[in-house]
């Protein structure tokens, strides 16, 4: 019996210290952080897709290749391509951390929680690496733009056994995600991550706004190029697959022109803008010694900042 309860404290050992890394203020500040590279980046790709809505194109893609070229574009444009690798590292780092250990929000630990984190974590990794080539080729350049990239790598998977299937469910995904995206957004489940209670009254309407039409905007633009990709395996076709730019650029092909594509963009633009509002007022968990620990509680308990 206490060599079955020794294991058992030995197997939850390894738990525990994963846990305090988690918890620990060097992720926290990496979360911080990358949610502050996450908005710079939406805040650059809004104003790029409003800039074409409004029939002043630059030639720049209204994507992530778009918002580093003009960053690398600016004084010290180097400089600072170099600090955002350094936030989308972090934020690559928190997602990581995210999958291992599950997330500081009630529910974190389920899988599909995790795996999302995890998808995250890939995406995140990959942008930072382009950041990283482009900062060191001279900083203008925001690489292979992003339809052109979306479009290869559908037709490679086209071609694999099952591909046509692979593509389809990865569209299918996209199409759920954004349609999740938007939901929650409409129904504000982001506040539950936010310290609410520390904003003024004001303050709170103005992030409740960037987070609802934001989220929304970033939902319908997820959904429209999951729908895409969807075509495309439904098509047979890799051309039919759209990266970020041609999405938004498709939206002025609609009965509704231009305006759906700027109100896209803007929202695109606030959610950006969010993003530096999470970054200020997101929950993080306590930062306690066991020593500091309230009376009756054990470092197994849900973590402090959960709602």
């Amino acid at each position: 019996m206490e060599h079955s309860q020794d294991r058992q404290d030995s197997l939850a050992q390894p738990k525990s210290r994963g846990r305090r890394v988690a918890d620990s203020r060097a992720v926290e500040v990496a979360s911080r952080v990358g949610l502050c590279a996450r908005g710079v980046i939406y805040v650059l790709v809004g104003i790029l897709a409003v800039r074409i809505g409004l029939g002043s194109d630059s030639g720049q893609e209204a994507d992530r290749s778009g918002a580093v070229g003009t960053l690398g574009e600016q004084p010290f444009g180097r400089a600072l391509l170099w600090a955002l690798v350094v936030g989308l590292a972090a934020m690559a780092l928190w997602r990581l951390c995210e999958a291992a250990f599950g997330q500081t929000v009630e529910g974190g630990e389920k899988w599909s929680r995790r795996l999302g984190s995890l998808g995250m974590a890939v995406f995140y990794a990959v942008i930072c690496v382009g950041v990283v080539q482009t900062a060191l080729v001279g900083g203008s350049a925001g690489g292979r733009p992003g339809d052109e990239t979306s479009k290869e790598y559908t037709a490679r998977v086209l071609e694999w056994p099952g591909g046509r299937v692979i593509v389809g469910v990865f569209g299918a995904v996209l199409i759920v995600v954004g349609a999740v995206i938007l939901v929650r957004s409409v129904m504000r489940k982001f506040e539950k991550n936010l310290r609410m209670e520390e904003m003024r009254p004001a303050t709170r309407r103005v992030v409740a706004f960037l987070g609802i039409v934001g989220g929304v905007a970033c939902g319908v633009v997820a959904a429209g190029a999951g729908l895409s990709v969807l075509l495309a395996a439904v098509r047979y076709d890799p051309g039919q697959a759209k990266g970020l730019d041609e999405t938004l650029r498709s939206f002025a092909a609609t009965p509704a022109g231009p305006a759906l594509l700027i109100a896209a963009a803007v929202g695109l633009l606030l959610f950006g803008l969010y993003s530096f509002c999470e970054a200020r007022w997101r929950k993080a968990a306590e930062h306690r010694t066991p020593k500091e620990q309230p009376a009756g509680t054990t470092g197994s308990g849900r973590r402090p900042g959960a709602p």
